[in-house]
C-alpha cells in the first residue's frame, strides 16, 4: 500500500473475498472472484472485436456496448475507440464525458464522473493497489470521482483513491498522488498546485 493510499480506505480487499488454498503462493492466486474474471474475459473479447475496430465518429456504438456491460452514461459521452475501461459496470458517467484514444481507466471499484469530464490522450486511471505490508500482497481497491469540468491532460496519471474536484486540471505527464481542490491547476511529479483555474459554474451548474 503506498503511502498516498494510507490514509484512504479501499471499498474491496482481496482477502476479505478471495480465500487462498492452504500453501499457495498469495501472489499467484486471483484477486477476483470466478464470475468478475468470467465477466471481464466476454468484455475484452467485446472491446477487441466491435469497440477498437469502430469507426472513430462512432460514439453511440461505444457507449452503447459500454451500457449493455453495466456502465451508467449521460448523453453524448464520447469514448474513443483506443480507449480502455476496465471493468464497465464500476463506471458512471454524467453527460459529455470524453475519453481518448489511449486512456486506460481501471476501475475495479466505482469511478464516477460529472458532466463535461475530459480525459485526454493517454492518461491512466488507476483505481487499486496492493498492500505491500501484508504477506498475503492483496489487492486493494478505492472508489473515485472526478468532478464537473475536471480535465486529466495527456499522459497524466490519478493515483489510487484520489479524488478530483470540480474544474480541477491535472498537467501534461502530472501525477496526482493527493486530492485535487476544485478550480485549481496541477502540474509536476507528484502534482503540485500551480495556479487557480478562473470559475465559469455558479451554483447548480454543474447538474
Amino acid at each position: 500500500m503506498s503511502e498516498t493510499t494510507r490514509h484512504r480506505t479501499p471499498v474491496y480487499r482481496a482477502t476479505d473475498h478471495i480465500v487462498a488454498p492452504p500453501g499457495a503462493d498469495a501472489y499467484t492466486r486471483p484477486a477476483f472472484s470466478l464470475s468478475n474474471r468470467a465477466a471481464r474475459l466476454v468484455w475484452g473479447i467485446v472491446w477487441l472485436l466491435l469497440y477498437r475496430t469502430s469507426p472513430r465518429p462512432f460514439h453511440a456504438w461505444r457507449s452503447l456496448l459500454l451500457r449493455l456491460f453495466g456502465a451508467k452514461l449521460g448523453t453524448k459521452c464520447h469514448f474513443y475507440p483506443g480507449s480502455k475501461v476496465w471493468a464497465p459496470w464500476n463506471l458512471h458517467c454524467a453527460d459529455q464525458v470524453t475519453t481518448a484514444d489511449g486512456v486506460e481507466i481501471y476501475n475495479p471499484a466505482l469511478i464516477e464522473c460529472g458532466s463535461h469530464v475530459i480525459f485526454s490522450q493517454g492518461s491512466y486511471i488507476c483505481g487499486a493497489t496492493h498492500d505491500y505490508n501484508d504477506p498475503a500482497f492483496p489487492l486493494l481497491a478505492y472508489r473515485m470521482s472526478f468532478g464537473a469540468y475536471a480535465w486529466i491532460c495527456a499522459r497524466a496519471c490519478v493515483a489510487p483513491g484520489v479524488q478530483v474536484s470540480e474544474g480541477s486540471v491535472l498537467g501534461l505527464a502530472s501525477v496526482a498522488t493527493r486530492d485535487l481542490e476544485p478550480w485549481t491547476v496541477y502540474a509536476g511529479v507528484p502534482a503540485k498546485a500551480v495556479k487557480q483555474r478562473e470559475r465559469f459554474l455558479h451554483g447548480g451548474d454543474a447538474a
